[in-house]
């Protein structure tokens, strides 16, 4: 009797995490709610209006990115210690919420299915559509380079948007999970390449390029394990490393070789041309199968990281 009591005290560990990550299956993000990433963004625009002028500007970029960072991770800390120190119940709630918030499954899915969905009635529909979930130009893409964009997406944000928060989940609890969400707000926000971001964001991209360099490659292996595809790993070998970003690169090359297709090309950013390498050889048009495909494999990676991180809850006691 001891014994099984023991063991589901230790299972309990990982209900926290299992609430919040079923919670996002379920709601996704719903329109209206608060969500702490827009205060994230909020902070880094300040932030950057003060800091990004005059000189040094990458020492500064730097400061900024690494105090938000490590603040957002104690930060979250301290609040756990004191809400277990005083209810441990309600500490256990906070992270549910917490995973909530911090995981984007359910809601990268539905905006895929979208962009294919409007494309289908109209070119411009799907311009607008997929504008809503990539950074390039999107106002001279063809049905084809709308549909290829989407994809892309859907493989990169499956490492940004769900296996990597759970991978830092697993490793540092709720904190790293949220100051993992801190670096990549930080990223996607002064992280670019152009004359107003160069300096004052390139730390906030090599801490991004840092934090996802082991998830990305995760991704891609769970991608492929759950197709049924490991054999193809040369494959993502081959291409992942051609990529412009150090990680972008692997959970597109996973995506190519399982649906043997290319990806990459030229396109627009902040109105200049950008030359990405192609990932893949196969150019063909893709169809509501491929989104389908993509859709299942996003979501059986997602449930064996989900399992692996409450195995590893359980484990670690």
């Amino acid at each position: 009797m001891y014994y099984w009591f023991q063991q589901s005290f230790y299972m309990a560990k990982a209900l926290p995490f299992i609430g919040g990550w079923l919670a996002d299956r379920l709601l996704g993000d719903p329109e209206g709610w608060p969500h702490p990433v827009v205060g994230f963004g909020k902070v880094i625009s300040l932030g950057e209006k003060t800091l990004n002028k005059g000189n040094d500007r990458a020492v500064k970029g730097g400061v900024m990115a690494l105090v938000l960072v490590a603040g957002t991770y104690l930060l979250c800390e301290r609040i756990l210690a004191l809400a277990g120190y005083f209810y441990p119940l309600f500490a256990s709630i906070l992270v549910g919420i917490g995973v909530f918030y911090c995981l984007a499954g359910k809601t990268l899915i539905k905006e895929v299915k979208a962009v294919f969905e409007a494309v289908d009635r109209s070119t411009e529909k799907g311009r607008r559509q997929v504008g809503r979930i990539v950074g390039r130009d999107t106002s001279r893409l063809s049905p084809q380079e709308i549909r290829a964009a989407a994809l892309e997406t859907l493989a990169e944000n499956l490492s940004d948007g769900v296996i990597a928060p759970m991978f830092w989940f697993a490793l540092l609890g709720l904190p790293g999970m949220i100051a993992y969400k801190m670096v990549n707000t930080l990223d996607s926000m002064i992280g670019y390449k152009n004359e107003r971001y160069l300096e004052f964001g390139q730390i906030a991209a090599r801490l991004d390029d840092l934090a996802n360099y082991i998830p990305a490659r995760l991704t891609a292996w769970l991608m492929l394990a759950v197709s049924g595809n490991l054999n193809k790993m040369d494959f993502v070998k081959r291409f992942g490393p051609a990529h412009a970003s150090p990680n972008s690169g692997y959970p597109e090359s996973a995506l190519a070789a399982i649906l043997n297709c290319r990806f990459g090309g030229t396109h627009d950013y902040f109105g200049k041309p950008v030359e990405k390498p192609y990932i893949g050889t196969n150019e063909r048009a893709f169809t509501t199968e491929d989104m389908l495909i993509a859709i299942k494999i996003n979501n059986n990676a997602e449930l064996a990281m989900g399992l692996i991180v409450c195995l590893i809850s359980i484990i670690i006691h």
